[in-house]
């Protein structure tokens, strides 16, 4: 089979197609032949890290054609999505049953890798926010794979007012036909009114200015892999609060939540309130291109490898 791998830390131009043996499924996995790969900022991040290669994982959505020892409730043929920690950009990967969902008839592999994974990061760090109906909501990177259904979610949730934080103006239409009732860009040197919660995917330079957005009691919820601090009396003065969200912890630790969420998901997704956006998608010899769209924040929606 083909996978995706590279050799030492760099941009997109390190990753290379390199042939494999198709692995063989352990206790508790199941062997899917890939149909779809959602591309992931956290995945594209690693690569540029200085340390030793990692497999390239993420999401994936497909057929399972093999089983490991003990599963039950999966058989030949089931079409899955899920989260796989080992070799994901690949033509075969395998996945852990706790990070399996079953896709519904109708559903694509592409829809599934849009909607489950980032849906559930969006659904969950919502959920951090404890949301009253009636608030007012503010996403950053609002046009991104999880931003766009945050921004989705938000408004389902009961949010009478949602500002999208997007990084350009040429955002602004994407995320306003998802339902966001303003567009602020990070330049701008106020985004708006003050906000009850803000569900923050970026982090960095742009924590601040998250901050400074809440309204007096507001809550952030940061789930971004950028990082960043807060000055802690940017927090006094207003009652603010920070709130870290993820989402390995619920699947590990909470599974009936995990689970609980996942249907939702799909529920919100058969009723047409939920719609995954797929900027583009990439043969999966072509991960570079993939990886290039994500680091130059372009995409609006999400950027999906085709195997």
């Amino acid at each position: 089979m083909r996978r995706v791998r590279y050799e030492h830390s760099g941009g997109p131009e390190v990753l290379f197609i390199e042939e494999a043996p198709v692995p063989e499924p352990g206790p508790g996995e199941l062997l899917v032949r890939v149909e779809a790969v959602g591309v992931t900022l956290p995945v594209v991040r690693k690569v540029r890290e200085p340390r030793d290669p990692i497999a390239l994982g993420g999401e994936v959505a497909g057929a399972v054609v093999a089983l490991g020892e003990g599963v039950t409730g999966y058989a030949p043929g089931d079409r899955v999505t899920g989260l796989v920690f080992g070799h994901g950009y690949a033509d075969f990967a395998l996945l852990h049953t706790a990070m399996a969902s079953p896709v519904p008839a109708g559903a694509s592999a592409v829809e599934a890798v849009a909607l489950v994974r980032s849906g559930l990061v969006a659904y969950g760090a919502l959920d951090a926010a404890r949301p009253e109906p009636g608030e007012s909501a503010l996403v950053t990177a609002a046009a991104s794979g999880v931003g766009h259904l945050a921004l989705q979610l938000a408004r389902s949730r009961g949010a009478a007012h949602v500002v999208a934080a997007v990084s350009c103006p040429g955002k602004a239409d994407f995320v306003r036909a998802l339902g966001a009732d303003e567009v602020v860009t990070y330049a701008e040197e106020t985004w708006g009114e003050p906000v009850d919660y803000v569900l923050d995917a970026v982090g960095g330079d742009l924590l601040t200015p998250a901050v400074n957005s809440l309204a007096p009691h507001g809550r952030l919820v940061a789930y971004s892999s950028g990082g960043g601090t807060v000055a802690a009396y940017d927090l006094l003065v207003g009652a603010k609060s920070v709130i870290g969200f993820q989402m390995a912890l619920v699947a590990r630790g909470k599974p009936q939540v995990y689970e609980t969420w996942r249907r939702e998901l799909w529920r919100l997704f058969a009723a047409g309130e939920l719609r995954p956006a797929v900027h583009a998608e990439f043969p999966l010899a072509d991960a570079a291109r993939a990886h290039e769209v994500i680091e130059a924040r372009s995409n609006r929606g999400k950027v999906v490898l085709i195997p």
